[in-house]
């Protein structure tokens, strides 16, 4: 997968740090410039020619939403993504097309939604982290692995990281625990917990636990998984003939 170049753009020198800290946990994310102003986010828009601009939008002068404004007209508009602590800008962000809007303090399963969206719109499929061919490819310390979905047990959000388990081995991906979801939407998968998503072919067996959970225990594996209550009804539904 390409790089993605990336600006990150606030007044506040602390904002623009903890951005680029949590940015770094990606390793498809390269920050090429950090900018203070509206005026010097156009400026190094035009020579470092980021593909995405994090922009805040109260800043002195210039604000962000004028800044978005010209940075639309560049030759190589960037996409632009609202990094702010104001929620009632929501509105007029999206109608400035931004890809996303992002709040102070930042959510790490938020930043990890925001990535996958730039993703998707910069990545072809073949880029991307999709089912392709019957098989899902993965990206893990910098090899590419293609795992047929009939091979995974289950899939658990650990905090910076999705675990996909199989019967021999496990991978440690950064893409999020939805985004995989979704993308194994046409196979025998159920979320069961905010956490796991299960392969339905593997479940050996649920047992009550309390107010109205359950635990749920795989073919060949002795850890039991937690079932939301809200989860139990629809899952005993589809084990059920």
């Amino acid at each position: 997968m390409k790089q993605i170049d990336v600006l990150v753009v606030d007044d506040e020198r602390y904002a623009r740090e903890e951005l680029v800290h949590l940015l770094g946990d990606f390793e498809h994310i390269r920050v090429v410039g950090e900018a203070e102003s509206g005026e010097d986010a156009i400026v190094k828009s035009l020579t470092l020619k980021p593909d995405v601009v994090f922009l805040d939008i109260e800043m002195p002068k210039m604000n962000g939403m004028e800044a978005a404004k010209v940075l639309q007209e560049l030759k190589k508009a960037p996409l632009i993504i609202f990094a702010t602590a104001y929620p009632q800008f929501a509105a007029d962000a999206f109608r400035l097309e931004a890809l996303d809007y992002l709040l102070k303090p930042y959510e790490e399963e938020q930043l990890q939604e925001t990535i996958s969206r730039v993703e998707k719109r910069l990545f072809t499929a073949d880029e991307q982290t999709i089912v392709a061919k019957g098989k899902l490819s993965i990206e893990t310390n910098g090899e590419i692995h293609y795992l047929n979905p009939d091979d995974i047990l289950y899939l658990s959000r650990e905090e910076k990281f999705t675990k996909i388990l199989t019967d021999d081995k496990e991978y440690h991906v950064r893409t999020t625990l939805k985004d995989l979801e979704a993308r194994l939407a046409g196979f025998e998968f159920f979320r069961i917990h905010k956490s796991y998503v299960v392969n339905l072919a593997y479940v050996k067996m649920l047992t009550p636990w309390f107010n109205g959970a359950y635990q749920l225990k795989l073919e060949g594996k002795e850890e039991a998984l937690a079932v939301s209550r809200n989860y139990v009804k629809a899952l005993r539904s589809k084990l059920e003939l």
